[in-house]
């Protein structure tokens, strides 16, 4: 079942520095007269401004990121001359507005210096309060509406590329029976753009039993995307030519062996097999967490026996563990980016305890799948403070209520 695409990382949109506040102005002037005389006039301004001086681009330089909103720039300093100061504050400092001051004769360059990246230029000799505050203002509040269009525009490119990468890279699942409903949802790590080595897939047999899989390949980026994909064609094309369903995991190992581009490159699994008759699970385990039960009660499912992950050595067997169904069950299968918890300290952690506590969180407030899949997406965002570091495939399964 496909998704919206992902909505672009909070940071992306995070408003710029408010122009009707205070704005630190640093002064880059190496006449000190003059630079106590633009003091001076901002000085009487009504404006809320700090004004900072530096007489020379390496003092510039190191002052600049320190909050800066606007830089007042002449472009003849000692050390550097023309557009190459300009180049240079804007590497250091690339969220401070910029004005260029000029005398009447250097006019050409400062027009120069705006199609560069200053947000306007003065003139030495015309300079009062008025003109000055002004134009440090509109040029901050310039700077700001610039960066929203860019931040806007980013957006809108990872939104589209996601939606695209989804369509290509995520299953369509083939079920048929009205009575079961599905929701997924495929979150990259952090702000990243590509999906990663994640994947899961849904089939009906022909004799009605649901078979689902859902996998991560260690690691992040396009090689794991595509390996993830492979194994999930695999795993799909196993099930569908109707190979005995001890052997399928066994089958997608010689895949993996055969496709993956280090020989220490592993992969989890959760295989599942739903009854024709919706009442009973079994479960195969490749070194992966287990499926989230929910019913009257919400639980972890009690796996016997968990097998090694994929790849690590030949021979391995995942053997089943079955459990019975109550009726309107919904089943949680996911990827282990939806149990880490980023730390204080910057580490990570995990806990299968956490996440049913949020399922039981999100099922007083309704048992839809869609509404359960989005509340578990956001309750990890949460834990984490934002995007989880690792990627995020879940798929909850549901009985329909009669």
């Amino acid at each position: 079942m496909m998704q919206n695409p992902s909505p672009p990382p909070p940071d992306l949109l995070a408003p710029g520095p408010d122009p009707a506040g205070e704005i630190v102005v640093l002064v880059v002037e190496d006449d000190l007269g003059y630079a106590v005389l633009v003091q001076e006039l901002l000085g009487d301004s009504r404006e809320p401004i700090k004004v900072l001086l530096a007489r020379s681009l390496d003092e510039a330089k190191a002052m600049a990121p320190e909050g800066v909103g606007c830089i007042l720039l002449d472009l003849g300093l000692p050390d550097a001359e023309g557009l190459e100061a300009l180049e240079q504050v804007l590497q250091v400092a690339p969220d401070a507005a910029v004005v260029v001051l000029t005398g009447r004769a250097a006019s050409g360059l400062a027009l120069a210096a705006v199609a560069a990246g200053a947000q306007d230029y003065l003139t030495k000799d015309m300079v009062d309060t008025v003109s000055l505050s002004r134009s440090i203002r509109y040029a901050v509040a310039r700077k700001r509406a610039v960066e929203s269009s860019r931040r806007l525009f980013v957006s809108e490119v990872i939104a589209a590329e996601r939606a695209r990468l989804e369509r290509g890279l995520l299953p369509s699942p083939l079920l048929r029976d009205p009575g079961v409903v599905l929701a997924s949802r495929y979150r990259p790590a952090g702000t990243s753009l590509l999906l990663g080595g994640d994947f899961f897939d849904v089939v009906e047999l022909p004799d009605s039993r649901l078979r689902a899989v859902v996998g991560d390949v260690c690691g992040h980026g396009p090689d794991e995307a595509a390996l993830g994909v492979a194994l999930r064609i695999a795993w799909r094309s196993l099930v569908l030519a109707g190979v005995d369903e001890n052997a399928v995991l066994p089958g997608v190992e010689s895949i993996l062996q055969a496709e993956r581009g280090a020989s220490d490159l592993f992969v989890t699994v959760c295989d599942v097999t739903i009854s024709r008759d919706r009442r009973s699970l079994a479960v195969r385990l490749a070194g992966h967490p287990p499926p989230v039960i929910i019913g009257p009660e919400v639980r972890s499912l009690e796996v016997t026996s968990v097998g090694v992950p994929l790849g690590v050595f030949d021979g391995a067997a995942w053997p089943a563990t079955t459990t019975s169904l109550d009726p309107g069950w919904a089943i949680l299968l996911y990827t282990d980016g939806l149990l880490e918890t980023r730390q204080t300290d910057g580490k990570r952690s995990s806990s299968v305890e956490e996440l049913v506590q949020s399922v039981v969180g999100a099922a007083q407030l309704g048992r839809e799948p869609a509404m359960l899949a989005d509340y578990l997406i956001g309750s990890a965002a949460t834990r984490n403070d934002g995007p989880p570091d690792d990627d995020v495939a879940l798929l909850i399964m549901a009985e329909r209520p009669r």
